[in-house]
């Protein structure tokens, strides 16, 4: 045992001191070739700072001059920038900065006095900091301090006779006083083994509450991937859970896999277009950040109609409600849903807020909303409204045609009141388009409707479509009444059709009607 040790301790020691020595050196290494690219990029930010001010010297103001810096904050990821006349005053300065910056460092007064390129390294409040000097166009200097891995501003002085601009990276400090490079390969290793235990375990099937899905920054995309991957296969293993227990029970109740072969043996080579005011995916801004979220509105719609778009990989036309959604479409208007696993096109309409107003919160919600629930409320009809109803219809109807031009035989779903008018729109400029429209509201009797100015429209409107759908058969009852007595139009009460104008409309009850797409 003696001599095991005798032997071990020594080739111990000699290994343990080669790896310190290669260690230390490789920090050196290290550090130098980040200063020298510290050095590198400081004085190009810098120096495009210092010609931009140059540039604009003779012409520029106090509030230009702040409004030219202001541009380089966001794109360099800068905190902000100041500037000093040669007595010290502040000439311009950027939102962000501390207090303290309202007076130039001593750096930046020594820093004037210099006409030679130089650079080195200073520490400014408990930072290591890179400083850049060099003269610019007329003999002045520029002096510019900058971190390595994210460039925050903390100063920035430039005025008649010299800038200087200062980067702050709280990781500075961090990289020349604690290296952590030796443990950035086991850090690494230990990562992977936890990730490929993770999937293991997702692939065996095995509940394990204990394991969890490693969090690293490094793994941040895998992480996205690996846990759209769980989720799709743990759905897959679900959806043939519950179709195996159907097939045992013999049951014809619906599931995910089930309405897809549905809709394709039905819809086969046909496209389905879906018209709602309501979008299934809204995105806003942040009030705090000002980032980008997105939010799925609690809408029955959306519930019931996803599936359905989900399974045919159809396109959702909607109302671009979100105040950032302009911000994630293409072009063409058009974003890729759902986010996680992209199956359906949205596409979406622009409507002013005047717009919105006479079309969706005048003529559809304090007009046809209160008549056909017969509510206590008495509706209120405006011509303007109406106005606005028939061009945001027309709108919708162009939208829908754009984004079946060369479809062949499409199909379109269109939902609820808001859009009355939109199957005769899309069926007489699409006669080979197969046009049905849901009615999410109740039908009232014909002298409930019969209030309205412009109910003659309306049914023709909607006798544009095939199929026109209710809730109950009482709806349509009342909806074959109401044209029987406003328009000359053929009414078949045993088939619930309408003959008018060489076509025929068929009048259906939910889930009925859904056979017939």
């Amino acid at each position: 045992m003696r001599r095991t040790w005798n032997l071990v301790l020594p080739l111990a020691i000699s290994v343990a001191c080669v790896s310190l020595c290669y260690t230390f050196l490789q920090i050196r290494t290290e550090r130098r070739n980040l200063r020298n690219e510290l050095t590198r990029r400081s004085a190009i930010v810098a120096e495009n700072i210092a010609e931009s001010i140059e540039s604009s010297r003779d012409k520029v103001t106090s509030k230009n001059l702040s409004h030219l810096l202001y541009r380089y904050v966001p794109r360099e990821s800068l905190s902000g920038i100041a500037v000093y006349d040669p007595s010290g005053a502040v000439r311009a300065i950027t939102p962000g900065l501390p207090v303290r910056f309202d007076q130039p460092p001593p750096e930046t007064l020594r820093a004037m006095k210099l006409v030679a390129p130089a650079s080195d390294f200073v520490a400014v409040e408990d930072s290591t900091l890179t400083s850049i000097r060099f003269p610019s166009s007329r003999g002045r200097t520029s002096r510019c301090r900058c971190g390595y891995f994210r460039r925050q501003l903390h100063s920035g002085p430039r005025d008649a006779d010299s800038a200087r601009v200062l980067f702050h990276c709280p990781g500075s400090d961090h990289l020349h006083h604690r290296p952590r490079l030796h443990s950035c390969a086991l850090e690494f290793h230990l990562s992977a083994c936890q990730h490929a235990h993770w999937l293991r375990t997702l692939r065996s099937g095995v509940p394990d509450s204990s394991r969890v899905l490693p969090k690293d920054e490094m793994f941040e995309q895998i992480h996205t991937e690996a846990r759209h991957l769980a989720q799709d296969l743990n759905f897959a293993r679900a959806a043939a859970q519950e179709e195996a227990q159907l097939r045992e029970s013999q049951s014809s109740l619906w599931t995910p896999d089930r309405l897809r072969v549905s809709l394709q043996s039905k819809l086969q080579d046909n496209s389905l277009f879906v018209v709602s005011n309501r979008e299934p995916y809204m995105h806003v801004f942040n009030e705090r950040d000002h980032s980008i979220q997105m939010l799925i509105p609690a809408s029955g719609v959306v519930t019931a109609l996803e599936p359905v778009l989900d399974a045919c990989h159809g396109t959702w036309i909607a109302n671009g409600s979100g105040n950032a959604d302009r911000e994630v479409v293409d072009s063409n208007d058009h974003l890729q849903v759902p986010p996680a696993r992209p199956t359906y096109t949205l596409r979406r309409v622009w409507l002013t807020p005047e717009e919105d107003r006479g079309y969706y919160e005048g003529f559809s919600n304090e007009g046809l909303w209160p008549l056909c629930h017969i509510a206590h409320t008495r509706p209120i009809f405006r011509p303007e409204d109406w106005s606005e109803y028939q061009r945001i219809n027309q709108r919708f109807a162009d939208a829908v045609l754009q984004e079946m031009r060369d479809v062949a035989s499409p199909v379109v779903l269109a939902q609820d009141y808001h859009f009355a008018l939109l199957p005769r729109m899309v069926k007489e400029a699409r006669p080979d388009a197969r046009v049905a429209i849901f009615w999410h509201i109740p039908w009232p009797n014909p002298e409930v409707f019969g209030i309205c100015p412009w109910q003659s429209e309306l049914l023709d409107g909607l006798l544009g479509a095939d199929l026109i759908g209710f809730h109950i058969r009482t709806h349509c009852s009342n909806f074959l009444a109401t044209v029987d007595r406003a328009l000359e139009a053929l009414t078949d009460w045993d088939r619930f059709e309408i003959y008018r104008q060489g076509r025929v409309a068929r009048v259906r009850p939910i889930p009925s009607a859904l056979r017939l797409l």
